[in-house]
């Protein structure tokens, strides 16, 4: 069965969102759109201090999590604006579900599984057909995750030191051959 899911997954500060932006600015450069989100973390004074999210289609952001949000569930020092994860981030996925090639997702990880409508946007881009590319939390056991990484049509992918700097020439490959199929597939099909 052809990939269509590409799951990169590591351990924290290795490059996962590195790797992921690489891919997406090089299959944006081929000309297939892509929509979805990515997430940056923000530091000030050299101390981290929170999350942004990213709709790679419009480019709207806002606070995935900071350190003096007053409300949401807390995962360290940080508290989850659900507000921004449901109308940037899910908003987002399912936009790019719907109008997009390619649904980019960073990140499927703790912060983001506390809302259900993130959990229902990911399942309707998984269940769209269309290519999927997604960074998951390395050590998540969510079912969502764990079904994901499950699927026949998926593969993880684990960053590492020393295969980050070609890996996103890998998967680039790996989704354009996906891409390139289900365009001739279409076209052959077509009247």
């Amino acid at each position: 069965m052809d990939k269509r899911v590409f799951l990169i997954t590591g351990p924290p500060g290795v490059g996962k969102t590195t790797v992921f932006g690489k891919i997406m600015v090089a299959i944006n450069a081929q000309g297939y759109r892509v929509g979805g989100i990515m997430s940056r973390e923000i530091r000030q004074d050299n101390q981290r201090i929170g999350f942004e999210i990213i709709d790679l289609t419009t480019l709207r952001r806002g606070w995935l999590a900071h350190v003096t949000q007053e409300t949401g569930p807390q995962i360290g020092k940080y508290r989850v604006n659900l507000e921004n994860l449901d109308g940037i981030g899910a908003h987002a996925i399912v936009k790019a579900t719907e109008t997009c090639e390619i649904v980019a997702i960073d990140e499927i990880g703790p912060m983001e599984l506390f809302s259900q409508k993130f959990k229902e946007a990911v399942e309707k881009a998984l269940s769209s057909q269309k290519l999927v590319i997604a960074t998951t939390h390395w050590r998540e056991q969510d079912n969502l995750i764990r079904e994901t990484r499950n699927r026949e049509d998926a593969e993880a992918i684990i960053t590492s030191h020393e295969n980050r700097e070609k890996l996103s020439e890998t998967i680039v490959e790996k989704a354009l051959s996906f891409l390139n199929r289900s365009t001739l597939g279409k076209t052959s099909s077509s009247p």
